[in-house]
């Protein structure tokens, strides 16, 4: 597994167009569909543009789902494949690391921390005064890990009662909430720029939780067809050049290649396996009539 790369979750406009993100064809397309799901934050912009140089003749469709979704998505065959957060149950789903992504601290622009460039870090110290707000759909402490800060603390409704203070459904809410100046939130950084506001920005937390993101696919169940194209994806998503001993590719490189060599014989007008008919001495004649190695022959005819 590898950090974050720089450009895996670039925000330029190319990668959120619809034209950079899907191939969806006229509702008459005919082509095969190979249907490839992404969870927010993540930009396949750059994979989906190899995919349609690549093979043109199969349309990819890209459908964005929910990070806890995204299991039952491919369970359910709504996707082929899914770009997803890991760790997947590996009795359900094969799953290649592709990076991990930087946990970041979302501050509003009056925090402190605010005051800090973009390109220094924080640590658990600079929010131990904090309340922090983690989503419900949290993906960087999921096991129960300690949460920097301090949690939220029942309050009084007025009626004297204390009530429990609700977490945040989702990493846009966690993030609007930071923006009234109620505390921070700690997301990975694509959720942070997925959901960015002019009253919010956020610092890399140094020493926190990676969130570690993969392409997934279904251990069984899937169409030979389908599994054709998912090893496609592997090798688009892994880099690997169009010329890779694997992928459909490769299959019908080699299928073409008795196709070339049985063009190859004909053209010299000898079968597979011919050999070119010995002279005198088992020496090979030249085609011209010249000697083995010389150059042209003496008056224009060789010896016979």
């Amino acid at each position: 597994m590898t950090d974050q790369p720089d450009d895996a979750f670039d925000d330029d406009s190319d990668d959120d167009s619809d034209d950079a993100l899907d191939d969806a064809g006229a509702p008459d397309d005919a082509r095969p569909v190979f249907r490839l799901g992404y969870v927010p934050g993540a930009t396949p912009g750059r994979w989906a543009r190899t995919w349609r140089d690549r093979l043109p003749d199969v349309r990819l469709d890209l459908v964005q789902v929910d990070a806890a979704d995204a299991p039952a998505a491919l369970a359910g065959r709504r996707v082929d494949g899914a770009i997803l957060r890991l760790p997947v149950d590996g009795d359900l789903l094969h799953a290649i690391p592709l990076y991990t992504e930087l946990p970041v601290v979302a501050v509003s622009r009056d925090h402190l921390l605010a005051a800090t460039t973009e390109d220094e870090v924080v640590t658990a110290d600079d929010v131990a005064d904090d309340v922090v707000w983690l989503p419900a759909d949290d993906v960087l402490y999921p096991g129960g890990e300690a949460v920097p800060g301090r949690a939220p603390e029942p309050y009084d409704d007025g009626t004297g009662a204390l009530v429990e203070p609700e977490r945040p459904a989702s990493a846009a809410d966690a993030v609007a909430l930071v923006a009234t100046g109620a505390g921070v939130t700690v997301l990975p950084m694509s959720l942070a720029r997925l959901h960015h506001r002019k009253d919010v920005t956020y610092r890399v937390l140094d020493g926190g939780p990676g969130a570690p993101v993969g392409l997934a696919w279904l251990v069984e169940g899937l169409p030979q067809d389908v599994r054709e194209l998912v090893e496609e994806m592997i090798g688009i998503v892994r880099g690997r050049t169009v010329n890779s001993s694997r992928g459909r590719g490769a299959r019908d490189r080699d299928e073409a290649a008795p196709a070339r060599g049985a063009a190859g014989g004909r053209a010299s007008g000898r079968g597979d396996g011919e050999r070119r008919p010995r002279g005198p001495g088992g020496r090979t004649p030249h085609p011209r009539g010249g000697r083995p190695g010389r150059g042209r022959p003496r008056g224009g005819r060789g010896k016979r």
